[in-house]
């Protein structure tokens, strides 16, 4: 199937053979009716005006279809060519009218036509325009001799950049193969990075708690915490368009197992992936706390519109150092907080210090 490049080619070389047949008339007339005999004028124009309407005939059906078949645009120009001896067009030297218009024709065929018949009519109708033109009389130059050899020439240009139209094309294939398997294969990447970061926020933390005895294996909430977290494993690659991320937030509280106070409105719905995005950075958040800042205590803030808000998760804990490159080890900060919300086209931003507990804001502002 023709690509792109190849069909932009083909429209172009229709158009153009339109324009190259059709702008050279007016002075193929002008030399047409200046140079016969006054005994001759009257048919010499009769001929030129049926070379005119069949010219602009076969323009407008080549601009508009694929054109009359160039076997009869040959036959033709081939009897036009035979009214020399009925305009006696030699003996007033004006065959070069008619030399033009076989010329034009034999150049613009190959641009819109198959190799075999394309030459094949150059070569019949030159050959029909050499013919007629050597029994009237007409001692043949070389002008004349190069008909057939200006369209092989054409033919050749346009093989060309036909084949350069094709290899646009098939480059352009190939590019665009690489680029939906490049597509595909971060798309993956995404799930299977968002995928880890829902194990390490939910059921890796609390497998982790468990295996380290920092809760007993029989404590009263492990049962309900291993379903939510089940859940929030089975809602990855949900394909709601709108979330409440207030009740995500809600939800995220309850199983923070922390005191903790949430100040947002009743309600803010956000596209999808955002919401989640942002309810997921804020339970590491969360989860951080209850592991790392020796309180049990946290305050959730949240205010904003669907267009832009941020979420502030504050602890009085110990706090820790922030420096500006975050560890390998710390995957939570890094790929749960930070990476989260740089992919939902958001940020994070971490404050804490040692001893003066820790200040998590997430912004997100509508593109």
């Amino acid at each position: 199937m023709a690509g792109e490049a190849v069909r932009l080619l083909e429209d172009f070389g229709r158009r153009y053979a339109v324009a190259v047949r059709l702008a050279p008339l007016p002075f193929v007339a002008a030399i047409a009716l200046l140079r016969p005999s006054g005994e001759n004028l009257g048919a010499t124009a009769l001929v030129l005006a049926v070379a005119v309407a069949w010219t602009c005939g076969q323009a407008w059906y080549l601009r508009r279809r694929d054109g009359l078949p160039v076997a009869l645009d040959a036959a033709v120009l081939c009897c036009l060519c035979l009214s020399v001896f009925w305009t006696d067009a030699v003996a007033d030297r004006n065959t070069g009218w008619l030399r033009l218009l076989v010329i034009f024709a034999v150049v613009t065929w190959q641009w819109h036509t198959a190799p075999l018949p394309g030459l094949t009519a150059a070569l019949v109708c030159g050959g029909s325009m050499l013919a007629a033109f050597a029994v009237a009389g007409l001692k043949l130059s070389g002008s004349e001799m190069w008909v057939p050899a200006m369209a092989a020439l054409s033919r050749l240009v346009w093989v060309l950049i036909s084949r350069a139209a094709r290899r646009a094309d098939r480059l352009t294939a190939e590019a665009e193969l690489a680029r939906r398997e490049s597509a595909v294969a971060e798309a993956v990447r995404a799930e299977e990075r968002e995928l880890a970061n829902s194990l390490h926020d939910t059921a890796a933390t609390t497998l982790l708690m468990v295996g380290t005895g920092q809760v007993p294996p029989d404590a009263d909430w492990l049962a309900p915490q291993a379903r939510r977290d089940l859940d929030r494993l089975s809602a990855t690659g949900d394909d709601r368009d709108q979330a409440d991320l207030v009740e995500l937030l809600r939800a995220d509280l309850d199983a923070s197992h922390l005191s903790v106070e949430l100040d947002a409105p009743p309600e803010l719905s956000l596209p999808f992936d955002v919401a989640g995005a942002i309810a997921g950075a804020a339970q590491e958040a969360l989860n951080n706390v209850r592991r790392h800042a020796g309180t049990d205590r946290a305050l959730v803030r949240l205010h904003g519109d669907p267009r832009e808000l941020r979420v502030e998760i504050v602890d009085e804990g110990k706090g820790f150092a922030v420096t500006g490159q975050l560890p390998a080890a710390r995957r939570g900060l890094r790929e749960s907080v930070h990476g989260r919300m740089a992919r939902a086209g958001g940020t994070a931003t971490i404050t804490s210090a040692e001893g003066s507990g820790t200040v998590v804001r997430l912004d997100w502002r509508a593109p």
